[in-house]
């Protein structure tokens, strides 16, 4: 199962910023400290928490920051298996679950990591920024900070790397993987293994809009959900986006743009979804 991406989590992100700011925390349950790699005991990562008020959501990358009003801030970097879910304390907790947070009104909100690859923490929020990676080492988030599409082209000219290589990149873009990069180059014309500093400046264009339009779409239907890699959000539902991908998983398909079957190969060691449109 691959990590979830940018969408995924900021869908996440924005249901919480709803549900939970201004929530105070009652009690927190810690199954154990596998998905809390910085806590040597579960007091050192309950205590700060308990009796403390959600006082902002936002996002560092791919990870998601409760900010509290006493001065420390909940991290949550969700791995492979991770999901967060948003429930009535009396709803049976799942053997999957690590950390239940209960509030005094409002329910759970649960962590859920069966296999530990999720970092979860509680930090001083003055050291905040010693926890996260440094900005200078993110790539482009369009979502939180956008630019213009002359911005884009100058960055996407200057890198040499095949542009399915550039839009993996964490230090070139935040949160696009392997199901939106194939999306965005479909959506633009272009075959994965073009260089990046070889585009024309249409290309550049429509590389940004379909960069920009992908991830917005991807957010508007709440997330991509397959088998391959299940999604489900706050509440449990299944994001939606699945519906509308055009090529990622669906080799043999025909092409909503060509009407002829859709092409998977092997590129880096990883398959790739294409159509012969793609140039």
């Amino acid at each position: 199962m691959s990590q979830l991406e940018l969408p995924e989590i900021e869908t996440l992100r924005r249901d919480l910023e709803r549900d939970v700011v201004d929530r105070k925390v009652k009690k927190i349950e810690v199954k154990g400290l596998k998905s809390l790699p910085i806590h040597k005991t579960k007091k050192q990562f309950t205590e700060p928490l308990i009796g403390a008020k959600v006082a902002e959501v936002d996002r560092a990358g791919l990870a998601i920051v409760l900010t509290m009003n006493n001065e420390h801030t909940l991290v949550i970097q969700l791995g492979e298996d991770g999901r967060l879910e948003r429930c009535a304390s009396k709803v049976a907790v799942a053997s999957d679950v690590q950390v239940t947070i209960t509030f005094t009104q409002g329910g759970d909100l649960r962590i859920a990591d069966k296999k530990g690859s999720s970092a979860i923490a509680v930090v001083p929020t003055e050291e905040l920024d010693a926890y996260l990676p440094d900005p200078a080492d993110l790539g482009l988030d369009l979502l939180t900070a956008p630019i213009s599409w002359i911005e884009f082209g100058r960055f996407v000219l200057q890198r040499k790397e095949p542009l399915k290589v550039l839009l993996m990149d964490d230090s070139a873009f935040v949160g696009i993987g392997a199901i939106y990069s194939d999306e965005i180059l479909f959506d633009a014309g272009l075959r994965y293994d073009r260089k990046a500093n070889e585009l024309t400046t249409q290309e550049v264009r429509r590389l940004y809009r379909s960069v920009v339009g992908i991830l917005h779409d991807a957010i508007k239907y709440r997330g991509t959900s397959l088998e391959s890699r299940p999604f489900i959000d706050l509440t449990g539902a299944p994001g939606e986006f699945a519906d509308h991908l055009s090529v990622y998983d669906k080799a043999g398909q025909l092409s909503p743009r060509s009407r002829l079957p859709i092409e998977k190969a092997q590129f880096k060691g990883k398959p790739v979804y294409f159509c012969s449109t793609q140039v």
